[in-house]
């Protein structure tokens, strides 16, 4: 189902409309506005609400909304009509009535109509659609289409394409402010990472539609990756609250590397991704296992400092198995209210080949941890878990916080516990 509500008026009833618009101004803000030209100017001016103005009835205005009808454009039509004027125009209710009729759109007629329907759509679900076209490599029209045939016979959908502009964290903050019932974001881990950082401690649930690379954020919490499960899952409607978390006063919602981890994500660009999918992540590790240089790490926890050689530090919020360096633990709880902390030591007599070797078998540690969920016993692998954690290094090393690079060391990162209500399967485990 659509979120706009079209709006006409003769002119003996633009009044009317006027009022009562002021009147539902409450319920009909969750939804977008279109209208003929004098009646949207009427509506602008004089209601706290905002609707787009199409061309005056009497141009074809109303032929505007009744094509937007057959398009599967408008959720409901508002025709405040005077049938007992000379000026009545019969072919205007006429047209509007048939195209609601075939295309099954209420249309109201008169004001008690009209506060049928506003109340009908009340009850109904509305959820804004952040929609990454570029994420993955399917088809992004043709994954659309899908999305909106399953999930748009029992919710009003608002599509809002992700566009250079405006990120869409910031695009998700103006659907809260619009009144959405749920915001969904379909994208890659960048995607629905922004949007959930734009959604967390707040009522509003937030959806996901993983089409994206490693869709670490769905595997982690168990939403299905497969487009049509994913869908079936925002309209179950079961809801579970996780922990989000914060970096330097930035949202986190899956994870943050320091040293190894940030230099592996810095080498997965987009064309590695685009030629090995998932795998590129584990093809730049290995790559970069070769490269990596150890580097001294204070670590302060409850005012307490630690100081350790290392050459990678993990912080996790949330992630899937195929995090491998959040695995110290053998999974990282979600809803715990702790951060996960994977610490690899480096041993001073470690160089070159041993180095690389050494590192290849704690990679193949954590991996093995992480598939029987139970902690590692290496030792050159330290494992923590915290509300806090502040890391400062020498020399300076890179960060990476929910796949992108933030900038350098030092870092101080903080859990928020159950920050964030997610639409996602009752688990058992």
């Amino acid at each position: 189902m659509p979120t706009t509500i079209a709006l006409i008026a003769h002119d003996s009833h633009k009044d009317d409309l006027v009022s009562f618009v002021t009147e539902y101004a409450a319920l009909i803000d969750r939804y977008q506005l279109v209208a003929t030209k004098t009646t949207g100017d009427r509506i602008n001016q004089n209601t706290p609400l905002t609707a787009q103005t199409l061309l005056p009835g009497k141009l074809g205005g109303d032929v505007q909304i009744a094509a937007q009808v057959a398009e599967g454009q408008i959720a409901a039509v508002i025709f405040l009509t005077d049938s007992l004027s000379a000026n009545y125009c019969s072919a205007d209710i006429s047209l509007m009535l048939r195209i609601c009729q075939l295309h099954d759109v209420p249309l109201a007629t008169n004001l008690s109509t009209a506060q049928a329907v506003v109340l009908a759509l009340a009850k109904s679900r509305v959820a804004h659609l952040i929609f990454n076209p570029i994420s993955g490599q399917g088809n992004p029209d043709q994954d659309l289409k899908l999305i909106r045939q399953i999930l748009e016979p029992q919710i009003q959908v608002n599509v809002i394409f992700t566009e250079p502009e405006m990120t869409p964290g910031q695009q998700a903050k103006e659907a809260i402010a619009s009144g959405a019932d749920l915001v969904i974001a379909s994208g890659g881990d960048g995607t629905v990472s922004a949007v959930a950082e734009a959604v967390m401690q707040t009522d509003i649930p937030l959806g996901v539609i993983p089409r994206g690379t490693a869709n670490a954020f769905s595997v982690a919490l168990d939403i299905p990756t497969n487009l049509r499960a994913a869908c079936e899952t925002i309209l179950a409607g079961t809801t579970k609250l996780v922990d989000v978390a914060t970096c330097n006063g930035l949202p986190m919602v899956l994870l943050g590397g320091i040293g190894f981890e940030a230099e592996t994500v810095e080498r997965a660009n987009r064309e590695m991704k685009n030629r090995f999918g998932v795998l590129a992540y584990l093809v730049a590790g290995m790559q970069q296992i070769a490269d990596q240089e150890s580097f001294e790490a204070d670590i302060e926890i409850n005012g307490e400092i630690n100081q350790f050689e290392c050459s990678a530090i993990t912080v996790a919020n949330a992630a899937p198995p195929t995090s491998v360096l959040a695995q110290g633990f053998g999974e990282v709880i979600s809803d715990d209210g702790l951060l996960d902390v994977t610490i690899g030591l480096s041993p001073v007599e470690a160089q070159g080949i041993g180095a690389r070797l050494q590192g290849v078998g704690a990679i193949a540690e954590l991996f093995t941890a992480a598939l029987v969920k139970r902690p590692t016993q290496n030792e050159g692998i330290l494992s923590l878990r915290v509300p806090k954690i502040k890391v400062a290094t020498t020399p300076p090393q890179k960060v990476v916080v929910d796949g992108e690079i933030i900038g350098t060391t030092p870092v101080e990162f903080e859990c928020i516990a159950k920050g964030l209500t997610v639409l996602a399967p009752i688990t058992t485990s």
